[in-house]
């Protein structure tokens, strides 16, 4: 064997050794909302200080461009750049709200989560489909309804409870700025996108369900979020950005969601950025539409790549054009080598599947579903390598990765 080869063969074996150390090693959720929230906002250029970026933006390159990610111990801190780019450039920031400002208690099977701020308080009332037992259970969060627009069936049958996460008490399908219910507590946040208002309020219930503790019999290691279509950029939004969620389900999120902004660009009539809903967004995301999208430091394969080292999984729907999903295989194929890069790549999955109805998840999809669910809300030790987009196998996905 000559010396090149065994050095290619060590270097592999090397490689892989680490890769699954790695993996063994990583944290699978959290106790906190925001592990990142430490470190400090890289530099937010203006559009014409930015760089014209073709490709898919590299996530492992730190935003001073001479650093990369190797390990799983540099993530936090590039993690925390994403979350600040996407914020900054697209949705608006987060409100940051202290725990003193977060009340919760019980009524019936109904959580109610009350927020006050500036002397104003707004309500969250959250419906609880418990499962017969004490619990404590998992729980999966669904946008509208208990598992969202998943087979409730699923759920029921392996004693997880339901929580509906009622959006319109925080911000309404379309917003009016500044005349929605997160308006009154923070009136300056104006410009707020949807996409930063509704997994406030998520995650202003998972404050709730910690104060009460043992009293809400849910088990706060075990949750996870659903929802489809807007819901799906939602729940995608939410579990991006509170890391005590340990499975997002992103239902046909399209664009805005798990479609990259670039790739729906090159695309037919599909929700690009210049087309999508403006309520959910900044106002001044505009800019980088059309032909300036190049401009944009960040995409949504990083969108997908903030759930990690979490549990994702992303449903598609071919038929519907609009979902622009050959951007979203292309932009969950670049986001899973995050997960692959520590060794957790079972942790992140796709399927794209035609021949169904929008927000009606075939039984070709449920085994998909079901092995998620058993590993991250039940612990079971199952299969969970889900990549399926068979309509997709002949597009070129390296052109869009060069990193």
């Amino acid at each position: 064997m000559n010396i090149l080869k065994q050095t290619v063969i060590a270097a592999l074996s090397a490689g892989l050794m680490m890769s699954c150390s790695q993996g063994n090693d990583v944290p699978l959720v959290f106790d906190s909302e925001n592990t990142a929230s430490s470190y400090d906002a890289p530099e937010l250029p203006s559009l014409d200080e930015l760089e014209v970026v073709e490709t898919l933006p590299d996530p492992f390159l730190f935003a001073d461009g001479r650093r990369e990610v190797r390990r799983y111990g540099q993530w936090e801190k590039r993690r925390a750049e994403i979350l600040a780019q996407l914020q900054h450039y697209e949705v608006g920031f987060k409100p940051e709200t202290p725990r003193e400002a977060v009340s919760a208690r019980l009524a019936g099977d109904t959580l109610v989560t009350e927020i006050t701020v500036n002397g104003e308080t707004l309500a969250i009332r959250s419906i609880i489909n418990y499962p017969e037992g004490e619990g404590p259970f998992p729980a999966i969060i669904g946008i509208g309804m208990g598992a969202g627009s998943l087979p409730r069936h699923i759920f029921e049958e392996r004693g997880i409870a339901m929580i509906s996460f009622p959006f319109w008490e925080v911000m309404s399908h379309t917003q009016k700025r500044g005349e929605e219910p997160i308006n009154r507590l923070y009136p300056d946040q104006l410009e707020i996108g949807s996409y930063a208002a509704w997994p406030w309020g998520v995650s202003r219930v998972l404050d709730a369900l910690e104060i009460l503790g043992a009293e809400s019999r849910i088990d706060m290691e075990h949750l996870a979020i659903s929802g489809c279509s807007f819901a799906g950029k939602m729940a995608l939004w939410a579990g991006a950005m509170d890391e005590r969620i340990a499975l997002t389900i992103a239902q046909e999120p399209g664009g805005g969601g798990a479609a990259s902004w670039r790739v729906s660009e090159t695309l037919g009539n599909v929700e690009t950025l210049g087309r999508t809903n403006y309520s959910w967004f900044k106002e001044s995301m505009r800019m980088f539409s059309e032909e300036n999208v190049t401009r944009l430091p960040v995409d949504h394969h990083e969108l997908c790549a903030l759930v990690a080292p979490r549990a994702l999984l992303v449903f598609g729907n071919p038929d519907y054009e609009w979902l622009a999903d050959e951007s979203g295989y292309v932009s969950c194929v670049a986001a899973r080598k995050v997960w692959e890069r520590f060794g957790i790549a079972d942790r992140m999955g796709y399927s794209f599947i035609d021949g169904h109805m929008h927000c009606m998840l075939p039984e070709s999809q449920w085994s998909e579903l079901e092995a998620f669910v058993d590993r991250f809300l039940l612990g079971k030790d199952v299969q969970t390598d889900v990549r399926t987009a068979p309509m997709f196998e002949d597009v070129d996905v390296n052109k869009w990765i060069n990193w």
